[in-house]
């Protein structure tokens, strides 16, 4: 759908042949591709890299600075009233039961690693990759051809009305593709800008989490805010609390003013319906199915708006025609 979204565009700009646009489209992914190769995934992949590294010693220092505020927290309630809990090294000893830092920082690290290394493994293999572009190619190339092999599965009556269902699916999927790279774009801008600004490192690594994970909404926010947030916490604790204001300003305004303003015509979906896609489609196909929850979805909730209710509920279009 992506493929095609963009060799249409050409193709209607210059009004040349679809299999021109469709070359032009494949070279200048190409070239957009080597130039980040070149230019970006080098230095992305270091920090990500020592990104990783730090997460261990972040989770250290949380973990040091929570039982330090808990104890002086204790202090000041209990230390005229029970005099022994004033003895942090009495204290520390019944806290001893609880992990330390050190544990819960290899354990957040394996679960990172593993899911990266599950992601990772997603769709690798010369096969299912050649299969996939080869198809997606095709289907490119002749997008119409393959839409009518699909709308003679359906009765005659309903043909014309089907085409232009699957029509509105792809306007649906073509808007929606459109409005999350540009709303990632800008998030991974505001968050480069914010900080540098304040002077965190790492920010060419956190600004491209922050614009990539932004395409899977509710979870990827707030699993691209943890990076900088380790960053901050090992620099000066304070620029931690800073950091976290600046991702909730940048999702705030992600939501209330770059959504609105460049997704006026895509299809809306309710936060209830978002978040059980996410649900049930994680738990089908796993890593994979978080990401592709919200296209599918899109396309789903087009289907039930236009035949469901459309045609069932309200004009009971079947029943006429039969």
């Amino acid at each position: 759908m992506a493929l095609c979204t963009i060799t249409g565009k050409i193709r209607d700009f210059f009004q040349i042949p679809r299999w021109i646009s469709l070359l032009i489209t494949i070279i200048s992914i190409i070239l957009i591709s080597s130039l980040s190769i070149v230019i970006i995934i080098p230095q992305f992949t270091s920090e990500f890299q020592e990104l990783i590294n730090q997460i261990p010693s972040a989770v250290s220092k949380l973990w040091e600075l929570s039982i330090n505020t808990f104890l002086d927290f204790t202090e000041i309630i209990y230390k005229d009233n029970v005099p022994y809990l004033a003895d942090r090294s009495i204290l520390t000893n019944k806290l001893s039961i609880i992990p330390d830092g050190a544990t819960l920082a290899n354990g957040v690290t394996d679960s990172i690693t593993k899911l990266i290394s599950l992601v990772s493994n997603v769709g690798i293999g010369i096969l299912q990759l050649f299969f996939i572009i080869s198809v997606g190619l095709m289907i490119t190339l002749q997008p119409n051809a393959y839409r009518e092999v699909a709308i003679l599965l359906v009765p005659s009556f309903y043909r014309r009305r089907a085409r232009n269902i699957l029509l509105r699916c792809g306007n649906a999927l073509s808007s929606w593709m459109s409005g999350v790279l540009l709303s990632s774009i800008c998030v991974a801008l505001l968050s480069s800008i914010g900080l540098y600004l304040l002077g965190i490192k790492l920010v060419i690594a956190n600004a491209l989490i922050a614009g990539i994970l932004n395409i899977i909404p509710n979870v990827g926010p707030t699993i691209s805010t943890i990076f900088p947030l380790s960053v901050a916490l090992l620099d000066t604790p304070w620029k931690s609390l800073a950091v976290l204001g600046l991702y909730i300003v940048i999702q705030n305004i992600e939501s209330y003013v770059i959504t609105p303003s460049i997704m006026q015509k895509q299809v809306k979906l309710l936060p209830g319906l978002t978040i059980t896609a996410q649900f049930i489609f994680t738990i089908l196909f796993g890593p994979l199915g978080l990401l592709l929850a919200i296209p599918m979805a899109v396309v789903i909730q087009v289907f039930v708006k236009e035949i469901i209710i459309h045609d069932i509920l309200e004009k009971n279009y079947f029943s006429k025609k039969l």
